[in-house]
């Protein structure tokens, strides 16, 4: 009888896939079919949900059946984000103007990832104070307990470290170790070598022009050949959202949301006022923020939906050089260091509402101005190197609340919520470095506005 109803749950997803199928068949441009996949798996999460509820077997050995597509398309995601930060930061030093606008470019974008880290963090802070969050008024029951001692376990080799040498930790002694992702700092560590083959090249071209023209052929030619994987991989865009949101839906624990509504609300706001901030940050740069807002919906839905900064890379560099008007040097710089510097929501928020939920139970008080700015220049010093990946969150909370002196263990007291609010993070997360490429691009002068105001759906047509 079970398996009757796991293939009949699984037929359901497959005629939702066939319409996505349909629609592409029909030419129905691609942001409006990242959306009804967005929809129809929310509201087939929701059925899937109501029928079994998320004890059920039956809807467990569903889900992993869904795996298949939305698992599956994040993988395929995730298997090009090391070539593609890599050859993304070393393309990018064949694409920028040597000696004209580097240094401009590159300062922009790290204090803009690094700046609005310090404005999140604040408007953390301010959630938590504002909604009275304490982490002492949330009963603990055995999940809780036990992932607040795997935090703590995983503190205490963070813990042990002095500054310098986490600091050093970033440093790749073994790059093809770290494109294997096998450290928490690997990313940066990727981006890091990434750019010392840039700066040789830009060395090269200075001293041996011929070979510089030889390697720069070389470098787009990888280039290219990545990004033509990236957009064969978009292409099932559409398939992924709809069977991830279907599975994180179906399995939800509402429950569980409702006893800790304070707290999702407290988050969530705080990732509104932060993505407002980022809105302002595009008006003020003399762009329209409807338009902007259109052009990364999807990319964000995607976010939102497989909470992987590192599996949307593909997606927000692809935004931002087909539809934002930003050139590709500058996307790839914003993107990648993206990545891993400076993440509002996981590396920003999170963390600086963690420590002042916590904070009453170490006996400091929270709205002391000194605690508040020592909060704040942790928050953005240890935004540094942490991975875009599923668990960065918790990495920089452990570094915050480590560096604060505050019981690490307490971090686990959210994990029943936890998918929720990371779904806000990461997309916070990608729109923050979106808009450093964007705003960086403006600021310099070398943004495409005809192709930032050009018309979305002409422009959806090439996806």
């Amino acid at each position: 009888m079970e398996a009757g109803f796991i293939l009949l749950n699984v037929i359901g997803l497959l005629i939702l896939v066939g319409v996505l199928f349909f629609m592409q068949r029909r030419h129905v441009s691609f942001s409006k079919r990242v959306f009804t996949g967005l929809g129809l798996g929310i509201v087939y999460g929701l059925i899937l949900h109501v029928a079994y509820g998320t004890e059920s077997e039956v809807l467990a050995s569903s889900t992993a059946w869904f795996d298949l597509i939305g698992t599956g398309y994040v993988r395929l995601l995730q298997m090009i984000v090391m070539p593609l930060v890599f050859i993304s930061i070393l393309g990018a030093f064949t694409k920028i103007t040597i000696g004209k606008n580097f240094a401009k470019m590159a300062t922009l974008i790290l204090g803009i990832l690094l700046g609005t880290t310090a404005v999140a963090a604040s408007v953390g802070i301010a959630s938590a104070i504002g909604f009275n969050l304490d982490a002492t008024q949330i009963v603990q029951g055995s999940a809780e307990t036990e992932r607040g001692a795997s935090i703590a376990e995983q503190s205490t080799e963070v813990a042990e470290k002095p500054l310098p040498s986490q600091i050093v930790d970033l440093l790749p002694q073994n790059p093809f170790l770290d494109f294997t992702g096998a450290r928490p700092t690997s990313t940066i560590a990727v981006v890091i070598f990434a750019a010392f083959l840039g700066f040789a090249y830009l060395t090269v071209v200075r001293k041996e022009p011929e070979h510089a023209a030889i390697l720069k052929k070389g470098i787009d030619a990888v280039y290219s050949l990545i990004m033509n994987v990236v957009k064969i991989v978009l292409r099932l865009t559409p398939y992924g959202i709809l069977a991830i949101m279907a599975r994180t839906v179906a399995l939800s624990d509402f429950g569980a949301i409702y006893n800790l509504g304070k707290f999702v609300l407290a988050s969530y706001v705080a990732l509104a006022v932060m993505f407002v901030i980022h809105l302002i940050m595009i008006t003020l740069s003399g762009l329209s923020p409807v338009t902007y807002v259109k052009k990364v919906g999807e990319t964000l839905s995607f976010a939102f939906s497989s909470r992987s900064s590192a599996g949307t890379l593909p997606l927000t560099l692809n935004t931002q050089t087909t539809r934002l008007g930003v050139p590709e040097g500058i996307a790839n710089f914003a993107g990648s260091f993206g990545l891993s510097i400076g993440q509002n929501g996981c590396a920003g928020i999170y963390p600086a509402m963690l420590a002042v939920m916590i904070a009453p139970s170490a006996g400091i008080n929270p709205l002391d101005p000194g605690f508040i700015l020592t909060l704040i220049a942790v928050v953005v010093i240890s935004s540094f190197g942490v991975a875009g990946v599923g668990g960065g969150a918790t990495f920089a909370a452990i570094l915050v609340l480590s560096a604060m002196n505050l019981p690490v263990a307490l971090a686990g007291v959210l994990i029943s919520v936890e998918p929720l609010i990371d779904m806000g993070r990461t997309a916070l997360n990608v729109n923050g470095s979106i808009t450093a490429g964007v705003t960086t691009a403006r600021v310099t002068g070398e943004l495409d506005k005809d192709m930032f105001n050009e018309d979305l759906s002409k422009q959806a047509a090439d996806v």
